[in-house]
């Protein structure tokens, strides 16, 4: 399995269970989440509770819950919306934190295509939720989830280049 890691936190942000697809020059990867139930286990023991006096709940606390699958798994951190000047000042402290840790090619592949990205990410941005990883420490970075159109299911983006590979 791997596990992709923030590179500035080292917060776990998705695994491999979840496909990716590269979008804007590979810049950005694309992640479709899932609406789950998680909690309240419903067995079918076969038994019939209006026959054995059984009422309609016998006191069962049901503890079931709505989530989206990769902010449950990976303990995701809703953060407040941005407005579009604070978009870009979030993104111009990124461009510096993670070029600071990129090497040679890498380096070079992030500062060209980093600005298609960032215009792809503010053509969304009112329709965008903000999360960052467990930690929810002030230099993360941030995954984005929206809704496309007519999808009762959201999709996260991710910067490509601000992720590590770990085998687990």
């Amino acid at each position: 399995m791997l596990v992709y890691q923030d590179l500035l936190t080292g917060d776990e942000l998705f695994s491999d269970s979840f496909p990716y697809t590269e979008i804007e020059n590979e810049c950005i990867w694309e992640v479709q989440g899932k609406w789950v139930v998680t909690g309240s286990v419903n067995v079918d023991i076969g038994a019939n509770p209006s026959a054995e006096g059984g009422g309609e709940d016998e006191g069962v606390d049901d503890q079931a819950v709505k989530v989206v699958d990769i902010v449950d798994t990976f303990r995701l951190q809703e953060q407040p919306p941005f407005d579009k000047k604070q978009f870009i000042g979030y993104i111009k402290k990124f461009i510096k934190l993670l070029t600071a840790k990129l090497e040679g090619e890498k380096q070079e592949e992030f500062k060209k295509s980093i600005e298609g990205a960032t215009k792809y990410l503010i053509s969304k941005i009112k329709d965008l939720q903000f999360f960052v990883g467990e930690s929810m420490h002030d230099d993360s970075s941030l995954v984005f989830a929206y809704y496309k159109e007519g999808a009762t299911d959201p999709t996260f983006l991710y910067f490509a280049h601000g992720l590590k590979e770990i085998k687990c």
